[in-house]
């Protein structure tokens, strides 16, 4: 959520590097080069100070073993690195060989950045592996000891939190009849998962790269080796529910109202929402927001729009402040929430993907409200995983695979994903016409967003 460096993103954008097709077409804020220029132009005595600039996963590895391996993960999806880059140039090498190949210096010298070129890319990673290579001798006498754990026990290069997401989900999927169809290998890529926390990304892997305006990647093995990922993304999603939640009148004493039964706000809110829709008469429960109007974009438009500059929209506020108002509040922004996710998985199926199931896992996915707007508004079943700590299961499965338990990243995924609860779209016609319109209204307060700040400009100019 750290958009300080929006001016250096701009101002590396508008050198139309090759590097930046791989990532969308415009690089975010919320990557690696641009928080980079922002220290070196903001900090510049701890600039000249740092031995080594790491993601976290990457530092919590190198802590655990004393090995400065990264991670395809980490260093193609947040640093442009071009994993296809390396994986031909080792080709023609040892298979084993981990040598940084894929580092554009000419990027890096082009953006004001080019003392990161030096010493072989010492500072930003000098060798790169596949998520699950086994670093160096496994865990540290030092690193065991603070962990109270065993020396030697291998450890595998690491994933982004939410890349370990998906590696713990993407393969959740109900075991097909032995009567059906033969088994597709590449039915992964009819997948998207959802991984929701403060933010949601989107993850989705194709055999062939492509390129989506607005969607960060093509990705080579930055979570599935030998895959391509794209990556969607909502900046700010639990975070958007907490704040529209926390600024409300009624926020304080609902809260202890859900405390004082032993449920979380989000419960009570659920419950509140089932009363109002018997009380109110109304048809279906999305239909509470028949005339509020949320666009999600408070922290700004991550996919597919990448607009750092987006702002947040609610039409159809009144003076009210009651708690039933706050419940329908809630409700709205998770419709918009979803609305957004909709926009992600039709731009990313227009561009050359075939997405037709949805998994979902992190802190948002255990609401069951959440999970069933958005089936209704995507209208694509959603598979929840049995394993409700999905993250964590995927960053086991990187030491499993460190460990020569399994062969390939992607077997082990398949050996521990399972699926848990599937959740349907409505197959009443009446919620798909409702949530279409509101989907059509969405789009259109981003459209009026634009031209309002058009407006202002010419104003200002």
């Amino acid at each position: 959520m750290d958009h300080r460096a929006v001016k250096q993103a701009e101002r590396i954008n508008s050198c139309n590097s090759t590097v930046l097709q791989y990532c969308g077409g415009a690089l975010s804020p919320e990557m690696e080069p641009p928080k980079l220029l922002w220290v070196k132009e903001n900090l510049q005595e701890s600039w000249s100070l740092v031995f080594r600039w790491m993601d976290l996963s990457d530092w919590l590895s190198y802590r655990a073993t004393g090995d400065d391996t990264r991670s395809l993960c980490t260093t193609v999806c947040k640093w442009t690195y071009l994993g296809h880059a390396h994986m031909d140039q080792i080709k023609e090498k040892d298979s084993r060989d981990m040598e940084a190949c894929g580092w554009d210096d000419e990027f890096w010298e082009e953006i004001g950045l080019g003392d990161l070129v030096d010493g072989h890319h010492a500072k930003i990673g000098r060798s790169v592996a596949f998520p699950g290579h086994a670093l160096g001798s496994g865990l540290t006498p030092t690193a065991a000891k603070e962990l109270g754990l065993v020396e030697g026990i291998p450890v595998g290069t690491s994933l982004i939190d939410a890349h370990a997401g998906g590696v713990g989900v993407m393969e959740s999927v109900p075991v097909p009849d032995s009567d059906s169809q033969e088994f597709d290998e590449d039915a992964i890529c009819h997948r998207m998962v959802l991984v929701c926390g403060t933010s949601t990304c989107h993850m989705a892997v194709s055999r062939s790269k492509l390129f989506i305006p607005g969607v960060w990647g093509p990705f080579w093995s930055a979570m599935v080796p030998k895959y391509w990922l794209t990556e969607g993304g909502q900046s700010a999603t639990g975070a958007l529910l907490d704040h529209i939640i926390e600024d409300h009148v009624a926020s304080p004493h609902l809260a202890n109202r859900a405390a004082s039964q032993g449920i979380s706000l989000f419960q009570l809110l659920n419950k509140m929402l089932e009363s109002m829709m018997y009380d109110l008469g109304s048809p279906f429960l999305a239909a509470l927001t028949d005339d509020i109007h949320i666009l999600p974009d408070f922290h700004g438009n991550r996919s597919p729009i990448a607009d750092p500059k987006a702002k947040g929209i609610i039409c159809g506020l009144t003076l009210e402040t009651s708690e039933k108002q706050l419940a329908i509040l809630y409700l709205a922004t998770m419709q918009g929430i979803a609305y957004g996710t909709r926009h992600i998985v039709e731009h990313c199926n227009a561009h050359g993907h075939k997405i037709d199931t949805l998994l979902a896992c992190g802190g948002l996915a255990k609401n069951p409200v959440f999970i069933q707007e958005h089936a209704d508004i995507i209208g694509y079943p959603i598979i929840l995983p049995r394993e409700s700590e999905s993250v964590l299961l995927g960053a086991a499965i990187l030491g499993a695979v460190a460990a020569k338990k399994y062969s390939s990243l992607h077997e082990a995924m398949k050996a521990l994903n399972a699926p848990g609860q599937v959740v349907h779209p409505s197959e009443d016609p009446k919620v798909k016409k409702y949530h279409d319109a509101k989907y059509q209204i969405f789009r259109q307060l981003y459209e009026q967003q634009l031209s309002h700040r058009s407006l202002m400009a010419q104003a200002l100019a």
